[in-house]
């Protein structure tokens, strides 16, 4: 039998890597999102509709050549990381190190620091804790996608546990009435990411997972393509438009992500990003 061999990876290069990912995140828009901006521009309708797209797509221009932050709502720092099982982490533990490195990342990148205490508003003056969703995966690396999530799109995604009989029609309208009821508030055009299927807190995470696939990326469930295709065109008609003033571009993608769920159940959770959908992710 080979014999297995361990691979140490230290605390501080994890916690470099996170202060580098969310600065990164928050000043320099992915090409790939860029990209669907601009091509928006070229179908938008509404004259006033195109404006405002053109401005967010200079907007993030600005803010990548002068390093400085897309938004000024720099997001509650969501963390995805897949650690290989021949991985060993010395130096100090997992959680520690990746919100050190959100820390740095929000005092020396002068982010603006978001988070506080649920009753009392207290803010936590350095953007901690951050949410982290772990995996053990096969291999000896660690993975890090490093998502700041604003806070105005996501007050405008829900979760339901919908009846199995609902099944598909059920979902699409469950989606479509979620973003039709978030009107201009997640600051469009927007992306959904939904989650279907697993328990109600699997559910929820598998939407937030779908916000990272590329803009108009299909989904290799030939179902969950066909649902996404339909919601994409449905929500484009519900006239909501760039900014929430009007027009045709409301959502620049739709993306499904399913598990297999209990028999009893169908949950269905819709997650919403605003046209800053920003998140970086490197191996080390």
């Amino acid at each position: 039998m080979a014999e297995i061999k361990i691979r140490e990876i230290d605390s501080k290069t994890i916690t470099q890597t996170v202060k580098k990912l969310f600065i990164d995140a928050n000043t320099n828009l992915g090409d790939d999102v860029v990209c669907s901006l601009q091509d928006a521009v070229g179908r938008e309708e509404s004259p006033l509709g195109k404006q405002v797209l053109e401005k967010i797509v200079e907007n993030a221009q600005i803010a990548r050549q002068e390093k400085m932050p897309i938004c000024q709502d720099t997001g509650l720092a969501v963390v995805f990381v897949e650690i290989g099982q021949d991985v060993h982490i010395t130096g100090g533990n997992l959680k520690d190190a990746v919100n050190e490195g959100v820390r740095q990342a929000y005092q020396e990148g002068f982010l603006r620091k978001s988070v506080c205490d649920p009753l009392t508003r207290k803010n936590t003056q350095d953007n901690t804790p951050a949410v982290i969703h772990t995996e053990i995966v096969a291999g000896d690396r660690i993975k890090i996608i490093a998502m700041p999530k604003g806070g105005g799109s996501e007050n405008m995604s829900a979760a339901k546990m919908l009846t199995p009989a609902a099944g598909s029609e059920g979902i699409k309208k469950f989606v479509l009435e979620t973003v039709e009821n978030a009107g201009p508030n997640p600051c469009p055009p927007i992306m959904v990411g939904v989650g279907i299927g697993g328990s109600l807190e699997e559910a929820c995470l598998l939407a937030k997972k779908a916000l990272l696939r590329t803009p108009g990326e299909k989904s290799e469930d030939a179902r969950l393509a066909q649902m996404e295709k339909e919601l994409y065109e449905n929500i484009n008609n519900l006239g909501i438009g760039p900014g929430g003033l009007g027009g045709r571009i409301t959502t620049l993608s739709v993306s499904m992500e399913m598990l297999p769920c209990h028999i009893a159940s169908l949950p269905v959770a819709v997650n919403i990003q605003c046209h800053v959908a920003r998140h970086k992710e490197i191996i080390i």
